[in-house]
C-alpha cells in the first residue's frame, strides 16, 4: 500500500528532511513539494493526496489557517518548530505534530499512525465506517450501503432503507478507504456495492429500484469485478 503525500514548508532545508525520511520509509510516496500554503492549494485542486506535512509559521498563509480553509484536507501531519500551537492542531484532526528538529524515530512513530489509517480502512474484515453528517461523527455499517454518489465537494451515501447521508469527502477519497472486494467504482461519480446489483442491462446497473450509469471505459473491468466466473451461460 502507498500512501500519497506532499510537503509544505517555506524552508528548504526542511523540506529536503522531511523527503529524506521519507524516502526511508516504503510506503510514502512524495507527490509534490511546496514552499507556500497557496501553492500547496493549487495542487491538491487537481490532485487530491492522502496525506500532508505541514509548516505551521509560514509567509502568507499559515498552516493552520491553511487546514481550515481546504473543504476536504488531507490527513495532516504538523512540522513545526513552535510547540505553543499543539491543542489548536489537534482541534483540526490532525494526525500528529511534531516539534523540529524532528528526528526519525519520531517521524516513523507519525506516518507509521498513517499507515494504520488506511490499513484498516481498506481491510476486508471492516464492517463499518465513520462519518461526519451534520457535525456529528455517524457509524455507518458496510452491509447497509447500497451505492455512493459523488457530487463534487461532497458524497451523498444511499443506505437499504432508502436513507441518505451527506458528507464532506471526495468520491477518490472514498474509494481509496472502501474494500475493493466489496465495492467497485462504475463511474466517475458513481461507487456501488457488489453484492447490491440486482442487474445489468447495457451500461446500466438495477439495484433498489435505482439505475446506475457505467462508464464505458469501464465497463469490462466492472463486469470482471461484478459477475467475474459467477456469471453462468450456455457453453
Amino acid at each position: 500500500m502507498k500512501i500519497s503525500c506532499i510537503i509544505i514548508d517555506d524552508e528548504p532545508l526542511a523540506r529536503a528532511g522531511v523527503k529524506d525520511y521519507c524516502e526511508k520509509v516504503g510506503f510514502l510516496d512524495v507527490v509534490g513539494e511546496f514552499k507556500s500554503a497557496t501553492d500547496a492549494g493549487a495542487f491538491l485542486e487537481e490532485h487530491p493526496v492522502n496525506l500532508m506535512f505541514l509548516d505551521i509559521n509560514m509567509p502568507g498563509v499559515n498552516g493552520l489557517d491553511f487546514v481550515k480553509s481546504l473543504r476536504q484536507p488531507p490527513l495532516v501531519i504538523f512540522t513545526t518548530a513552535y510547540r505553543e500551537f499543539a491543542s489548536e492542531s489537534y482541534d483540526l484532526d490532525a494526525l500528529d505534530y511534531l516539534v523540529k528538529p524532528i528526528t526519525f524515530e519520531r517521524f516513523y512513530k507519525a506516518v507509521n499512525k498513517a499507515y494504520q489509517y488506511f490499513d484498516s480502512a481498506t481491510s476486508s474484515g471492516l464492517d463499518h465506517f465513520y462519518v461526519k453528517v451534520d457535525g456529528v461523527i455517524t457509524k455507518v455499517n458496510m452491509e447497509d450501503v447500497l451505492y455512493i454518489e459523488g457530487m463534487k465537494d461532497y458524497i451523498k451515501i444511499y443506505l437499504n432503507d432508502e436513507s441518505r447521508l451527506i458528507t464532506l469527502l471526495s468520491l477518490k477519497q472514498v474509494e481509496a478507504l472502501l474494500p475493493s472486494e466489496r465495492f467497485v467504482r462504475v463511474h466517475r461519480s458513481f461507487i456501488v456495492s457488489k453484492s447490491k446489483v440486482e442487474s445489468i442491462e447495457g451500461n446500466i446497473i438495477h439495484m433498489a429500484g435505482q439505475e446506475i450509469p457505467i462508464a464505458t471505459n469501464l465497463r469490462v473491468e466492472v463486469l470482471e469485478q461484478i459477475v467475474g466466473d459467477k456469471f453462468w451461460k450456455r457453453g
